[in-house]
């Protein structure tokens, strides 16, 4: 094979094993079997297999014995550190033996460089007044009041309006709307049109003359100027509140009562949200410079596995939105090869930063306790309102807890000689 974490190991079953798995899959075959002149179940072995050949036995036969030739692998070959799940193929199969081929990989030899003293720095979490001001603006965005207004329609306001498209005098699908609600410079309409309704007003009517984009989806519209009869019939705008007694006791925030305690708290939160951001970032850095300075030759089949589960996490958030897989393909235009090779650069970074954090475990020799991993599992189970062995088993077992504890020590070794 390519590379030397590749192994292929063959498993032999024969003997009495396979006989009994060959007699054992034609005595199940033969229960369903129409044979003329018998009853289900009560022909003789050699006429089923005159009927249907002795070949889906052996392959029926084959399927039985495979879980103990996969057992027999392992314990046959505890010294390899088997890092993904190994492929498995029928390598032969007669009467008398069948003969499974293991492709396994195992972990690929890491050498650790430099990863301590990196000279990485962190973000500057300083807050700016500006920063303070805008946070305070988009609240009171927030908690704007959409109102009717009289006088002419102006850029962010509301226009409901009657439209109706005509190309060359006729007029065309989709192009009609009755009280619609338009929001001045979003740009959801064709460029020009919602720029030309400022300084309309209530119950004005304009003739707007526009030209579609060149990329629009309809081959009849594409790059052809057209005329849209359009009709104000009310203009909203949006209304801030005024920093208030009712603006505060709607905000509902403790010791939040003035403009002044609002910034407080405001300067907080943003000063709190670019800490998090700054320690992600900068345990990001850290990571990224270790993995630099590492040796590794990353074999196909990690990298492979990591995409296979990026993709069904992937498959579950878009579930989560209401949207197939099948679907995105079509929306996308894509399909699942290149959301891999998409997500093949990221697999590798994670696999890369996996063994780099094993690979400190050991040579910082950071070792987690049962009673540790225990404690860990009850403490996580009650921040979950789970039961200990509940969350134990979707956690992947208590080794997965321990394997975590121990990534997560790595990482504070790291943060902490950085």
């Amino acid at each position: 094979m390519a590379t030397k974490n590749v192994h292929e190991i063959t498993i032999k079953v024969d003997g009495k094993v396979w006989t009994d798995a060959i007699n054992n899959a034609f005595e199940k075959a033969n229960k369903e079997a129409k044979i003329d002149g018998f009853r289900k179940g009560k022909a003789p072995k050699d006429v089923f297999i005159k009927k249907y050949g002795e070949t889906n036995l052996w392959l029926d036969a084959a399927d039985m014995v495979i879980e103990d030739a996969y057992k027999k692998m392992l314990d046959e070959n505890k010294e390899l550190e088997i890092v993904v799940q190994p492929e498995i193929s029928l390598k032969s199969l007669t009467g008398e033996y069948v003969e499974f081929l293991f492709t396994i990989t195992t972990r690929p030899e890491v050498k650790l460089g430099k990863y301590k003293k990196l000279g990485v720095k962190k973000e500057s979490t300083e807050v700016t007044k500006e920063e303070v001001e805008k946070a305070l603006e988009e609240m009171k965005e927030r908690y704007a009041e959409v109102v009717t207004k009289e006088g002419k329609v102006e850029n962010k306001d509301t226009a409901i309006i009657d439209f109706e498209g005509f190309k060359d005098g006729v007029a065309f699908e989709g192009g009609k709307g009755e009280n619609y609600s338009l929001v001045i410079g979003s740009n959801t309409f064709i460029p020009g049109f919602e720029e030309q309704l400022i300084g309309m007003k209530k119950g004005e009517e304009r003739d707007i003359n526009v030209t579609f984009p060149l990329e629009y989806h309809s081959e009849e519209l594409k790059g052809q100027p057209v005329v849209f009869k359009v009709k104000v019939n009310e203009i909203k705008t949006t209304k801030l509140p005024e920093l208030d007694k009712d603006f505060f006791e709607d905000l509902a925030m403790e010791g939040v009562d003035s403009e002044e305690t609002l910034k407080v708290e405001l300067e907080k939160n943003i000063k709190a949200h670019k800490e998090h951001h700054a320690e992600e970032h900068y345990l990001d850095n850290i990571i990224e410079k270790a993995i630099e300075n590492m040796t590794v030759e990353i074999p196909e089949a990690m990298t492979n596995e990591e995409v296979d589960r990026m993709l069904r996490q992937y498959e579950e958030n878009l579930k989560m939105q209401g949207i197939t897989l099948e679907q995105f393909y079509q929306f996308t235009n894509a399909d699942e090869q290149a959301l891999r090779e998409q997500m093949t650069e990221e697999a590798n970074k994670r696999v890369s930063s996996r063994l780099l954090l094993e690979e400190i475990k050991k040579a910082e020799k950071i070792e987690i306790t049962d009673e540790d991993a225990e404690k860990e599992a009850e403490e996580l189970a009650k921040k979950y309102q789970m039961e200990k062995d509940e969350f134990v088993k979707l956690f992947g077992g208590i080794e997965m807890v321990k394997y975590d504890l121990e990534m997560r020590k790595a990482i504070e070794v790291l943060k902490e000689n950085n």
